[in-house]
C-alpha cells in the first residue's frame, strides 16, 4: 500500500503535469541552493521548478498521460513546469545553462509532445510569442495597404484611360 505522502506528492505532481503547457526535465548536480533560486528567478513568473524524486514523477508523468519521458528519470532530477510561454522558460534555462554547465537539459514536453535537449536549445532560440504577433501584425497591416493603393489605382487608372479616349476621340472627330 502506498504511503499517503507518497500518493499526495504523485496527484500534485500529476495535476502539474495535466496543467502545464510544457515540462522540462534537468539534471541539477553540482548546483548551490543560491543557483537554484537564480534559476528560478531566471525561468519568469510563469514556471516553477521543482526537484523531484525520479520514481513518483515517473509515475505522476504517465498518470498524465505522458509516458515518453521514462527514459529520462535518471540520477538528481528537477522539472520546469511551464504554465505560460514556453519561449521564455526555455530562454531561461539556455542562458542559465551557459552560465552555469552543471545544469543539463534532459528533455522534456511541449503540449503533450516529447522534445529533446536540442529542440528546447532550439525553442530557446525563437522570439518571444509577443514579438512574433507583433511582426505578423505589421506584415499583415503592410499587405492591406498595399491591396488598398491597388484598388484604388485602378479606378483611377480607368478614369485616366477613358479620359485619354475621350480626347483622341474628340481630336478624330474635330480634325474630319
Amino acid at each position: 500500500m502506498a504511503r499517503p505522502d507518497k500518493a499526495d506528492a504523485v496527484a500534485e505532481l500529476t495535476d502539474k503535469f495535466r496543467s502545464s503547457n510544457a515540462a522540462v526535465l534537468t539534471e541539477y548536480r553540482g548546483l548551490t541552493v543560491a543557483q537554484l533560486k537564480q534559476l528560478r528567478r531566471s525561468l519568469g513568473e510563469n514556471a516553477q521548478y521543482a526537484v523531484v524524486k525520479n520514481t513518483l514523477t515517473k509515475i505522476a508523468a504517465n498518470e498524465a498521460g505522458i509516458s515518453t519521458l521514462d527514459d529520462l528519470f535518471n540520477g538528481p532530477t528537477a522539472v520546469a513546469f511551464v504554465t505560460g510561454d514556453p519561449v521564455e522558460s526555455a530562454k531561461g534555462l539556455r542562458d542559465f545553462a551557459k552560465d552555469n554547465p552543471n545544469l543539463v537539459i534532459k528533455g522534456g514536453v511541449l503540449d503533450g509532445k516529447a522534445m529533446s535537449a536540442d529542440e528546447f536549445k532550439k525553442l530557446a532560440d525563437l522570439e518571444s510569442r509577443e514579438v512574433l504577433l507583433a511582426k505578423l501584425a505589421g506584415a499583415m497591416k503592410g499587405k492591406q495597404s498595399q491591396a488598398a493603393a491597388l484598388f484604388q489605382a485602378l479606378p483611377s487608372k480607368f478614369v485616366r484611360t477613358a479620359e485619354a479616349l475621350r480626347a483622341k476621340k474628340a481630336e478624330q472627330g474635330g480634325a474630319e
